[in-house]
């Protein structure tokens, strides 16, 4: 039973009546989940989508979103989930670049669905909108349910896009074995039970949420969707649904904790965290850590390419650490540029990360992308384009992306080091470090800071000296901001602070300003 239609059959078998999704006043049990996805991917047969054939679907997490996902599971489609904030250029090129057969959409992408000159030559289903679809998502619930797995464990499950946050997304093709192993990964690494409830709100064009999604089945578990976040209606959420466990990117955390109503709220049913997509700085992960009191805090290292690298179950106890590799994976940390899977580095030294491709979880290789395969993918391992390195417990400490090198004077700084040490100053509430372009030293270290009370610069720099942190490492510059740029995943984009795409916080004192002006300790 390694495809994931049998997976879904088996939930309904198990626990018919257990609750499965809520979405609003809507809620289904497991018995009239696989009912809906069943009428789905029938319906799906009757406009034409067989084995193979690629459905686009940018959506909200909406219960359609998450009923057509499992459709297409059932029907041998290949999902494609795309980030519902695309515009009209954008879904053209994923419509193109996927081969899409479909596109379905809701009223948050009306408007890119539209304007998609690539859209208008393909079926669309609306679901919620009338606007500019030529199907609409209920007449697919017409059809009779037949809940048949057509797909194979070699199939192809999801397509999912890489973030692109330096360029163009990559897809990122994922079979029925590789999307299981790594639902029932996700399920034992967080220690999940019988009857789990999680709070469905990390994109479900996103690994995060995909695994969220797909892990609740195996344990009759509920995916609660929330469309898209805010701290208050979350909160809401976990105090009338019992939410039991979240798994959230670290700036989600951050929010829930800054909302006004959080001393108020009943967070008490809430026993697992879980964070991944951006490491989490030592100060918020103290402050999560204090506020929910959980029984397990994990941070999870992957990638959508291999949903698991590494796995720290006590995430509190050695703040920075990613832990050890996952049950279904091997890493290893080899020298920056080698390209060479044996060329380790000792214990403590910096180098690129890379994981196992033997991992049930892994990839194959991206789609029709032969110079993205040649750059990550070599001699049966994967090249993250991580730094990191680790420590005498043989625990990992992810440092910074090989991308985000600051080259200084000739030495090499990684943000994240700078950002922890920043984060523990109670005055800050975030911080983000990138190398601004210097005609002495090449880079100048600069610091991005989003104030939590008065603090100018000279107070920061003074912070950093009295720190571990080296003398050449210490930003040159401070530069508050109103919020750091971020993906809507979470993932600070240096790029727009380099470029100076921000909206400076003109209210205190040091904005913009230099601490000092040379590299001496």
């Amino acid at each position: 039973m390694t495809d994931l239609g049998r997976v879904l059959i088996a939930a309904a078998e198990r626990c018919p009546r257990a609750l499965a999704v809520v979405d609003g006043e809507r809620r289904f049990d497991y018995e009239g989940w696989l009912d809906t996805a069943s009428r789905l991917a029938a319906g799906l047969g009757t406009v034409g989508l067989g084995r193979g054939d690629r459905l686009a679907v940018i959506m909200q997490n909406c219960w359609e979103m998450a009923a057509l996902h499992w459709a297409c599971q059932l029907a041998g489609v290949v999902a494609v989930p795309l980030n519902w904030r695309s515009g009209a250029g954008e879904l053209d090129y994923f419509l193109t670049d996927s081969g899409a057969a479909a596109l379905a959409f809701d009223a948050s992408a009306a408007e890119a669905a539209a304007g998609s000159a690539c859209a208008a030559g393909l079926r669309r289903i609306a679901a919620g909108t009338t606007a500019g679809g030529t199907i609409a998502f209920e007449d697919l619930l017409s059809a009779p349910a037949e809940p048949t797995p057509r797909a194979g464990e070699d199939d192809l499950s999801l397509m999912l896009y890489t973030s692109g946050t330096t360029g163009r997304g990559k897809g990122v093709p994922r079979s029925h074995r590789a999307e299981r192993a790594a639902a029932l990964a996700h399920i034992a690494q967080n220690c999940y039970r019988a009857g789990e409830r999680t709070l469905g709100v990390m994109p479900l064009y996103h690994t995060m949420g995909v695994r969220s999604l797909l892990a609740m089945a195996p344990l009759g578990g509920a995916f609660v969707c929330q469309h898209r976040f805010d701290a208050t209606g979350a909160l809401g959420l976990i105090e009338a649904e019992r939410i039991t466990t979240l798994y959230l990117v670290p700036t989600l955390y951050y929010d829930l904790l800054a909302s006004p109503g959080f001393a108020e709220a009943d967070i008490s049913s809430v026993r697992k965290l879980g964070f991944a997509g951006a490491p989490m700085a030592e100060g918020l992960l103290r402050r999560v850590s204090r506020a929910f009191r959980p029984e397990l805090f994990v941070n999870h290292y992957g990638s959508s390419e291999i949903y698991t690298f590494t796995i720290d179950q006590d995430a509190a106890a050695k703040p920075g650490s990613a832990g050890k590799a996952g049950i279904n994976q091997r890493i290893r940390v080899v020298e920056i540029g080698a390209g060479d899977p044996e060329r380790i580095v000792p214990a403590g030294s910096e180098g690129e990360v890379i994981a196992s491709l033997e991992s049930e979880e892994a990839f194959a290789g991206y789609w029709q992308r032969p110079d993205a395969d040649a750059r990550a993918l070599k001699q049966g391992w994967y090249f993250t384009g991580d730094v990191g390195y680790c420590d005498a417990d043989g625990d990992l400490f992810v440092t910074g992306r090989v991308d985000d090198m600051i080259i200084t004077g000739g030495e090499n700084v990684l943000p994240a080091e700078i950002e922890s040490v920043l984060s523990v100053h109670p005055a800050v509430a975030e911080a983000a470090v990138a190398g601004l372009e210097d005609e002495r030293w090449g880079q100048q270290v600069a610091a991005f800071v989003v104030r939590a009370g008065p603090v100018d610069s000279g107070a920061l720099d003074a912070h950093c000296r009295a720190s571990a942190l080296a003398g050449f490492k210490r930003p040159r510059t401070y530069v508050f901001v109103r919020a750091i740029p971020k993906s809507p995943v979470g993932k600070v984009l240096r790029r727009l602070l380099i470029a100076g795409d921000y909206e400076e916080d003109e209210g205190g004192a040091g904005a913009g300003s230099q601490a000092r002006s040379g590299r001496g300790a």
